[in-house]
């Protein structure tokens, strides 16, 4: 895919592009990130993480914390490290806001969970060179059947 190219987020995403970030990717900063083990997002983390990503749990309100042991950031920019990903477990408001912060920080990824949209916030990111998903769980996507070569690693 080109630079700045558009994806139609209406359809659904090809196979190989959700394959493709997902191989791609080692770090990932997951925006929204709980603390609490029965939020959705916590399951994601734990999956990822256990999947063996390098997960970086981001929210003002964990700033210093840690979750499932991994140091909590207050924001993207505090992040002492490059980022690959940039998940969004935040209200489709909140979007916007953080795909800019992605593109500031050079995130290659932007991913909006399920019910996580707006087209405004991934035309900016498509702009900056950023690939976009919206509306899809990494969780789920990585458990597809065309993820089975991935999988040989211990879960």
């Amino acid at each position: 895919m080109s630079v700045g190219a558009h994806m139609n987020h209406d359809e659904d995403y090809p196979s190989d592009y959700l394959a493709g970030i997902l191989k791609s990717v080692k770090t990932i900063a997951m925006v929204g990130a709980s603390p609490d083990p029965t939020a959705f997002s916590y399951g994601v983390l734990r999956v990822l993480h256990e999947t063996g990503y390098d997960m970086i749990p981001v929210n003002p309100r964990e700033a210093g914390n840690e979750i499932r042991g991994l140091k909590v950031y207050a924001s993207l920019e505090d992040i002492d490290r490059p980022v690959d990903m940039v998940e969004v477990f935040r209200s489709p408001d909140a979007l916007y806001g953080v795909a800019e912060q992605a593109v500031a920080i050079g995130a290659k990824v932007l991913w909006a969970q399920i019910g996580v949209r707006d087209d405004a916030a991934a035309r900016l990111a498509e702009d900056a060179g950023l690939k976009v998903v919206m509306n899809r769980c990494p969780k789920i996507e990585l458990f597809r059947p065309f993820w089975k070569p991935r999988l040989n690693q211990q879960i």
